[in-house]
């Protein structure tokens, strides 16, 4: 078992046909799922699974939490999105990654991209947060150059 940090090829082309909208206001919902060192996450992935994701805990249900979109940008030729940092609170767990997903798209629950966390991430009876990075053009967590 192995989470491969990637953006999902379904996605790439899911964009093209239009499926994906970024809007900050009326937009597409998107979500984010953690999961254990057993799960598969790659860029094969086309869709939330139940398999391997974190057990319920605190604020942390199966499906994940809701991200915040803060709207999409573009500069030097490098557009992105980005999204506010999303935290669980009171939870006892331990994720190896996550799966940022599309709960609007027609396609249901359509993976857009696959983190690797590299090591184990735990917290115990706390708060545990992804915290994203800055929406510049070489650091934000989508971004699409030419």
């Amino acid at each position: 078992m192995a989470i491969t940090q990637a953006i999902a090829n379904s996605f790439k082309k899911e964009l093209l046909e239009g499926e994906h909208n970024f809007k900050s206001s009326g937009g597409d919902v998107f979500k984010l799922a953690l999961y254990t060192s057993a799960a598969t996450l790659n860029s094969a992935t086309t869709s939330y699974t139940t398999g391997s994701e974190v057990s319920s805990t605190g604020s942390y249900v199966a499906t994940g939490g809701t991200l915040v979109n803060l709207g999409t940008s573009i500069t030097a030729g490098v557009a992105r999105c980005d999204f506010d940092n999303l935290s669980f609170t009171n939870v006892t767990l331990t994720a190896r990654g996550a799966l940022i997903y599309n709960t609007s798209a027609t396609v249901t629950n359509a993976a857009v991209a696959v983190l690797n966390f590299t090591t184990d991430k735990t917290a115990t009876s706390g708060t545990f947060t992804i915290q994203f990075p800055a929406p510049t053009s070489t650091a934000a967590i989508l971004r699409i150059s030419g």
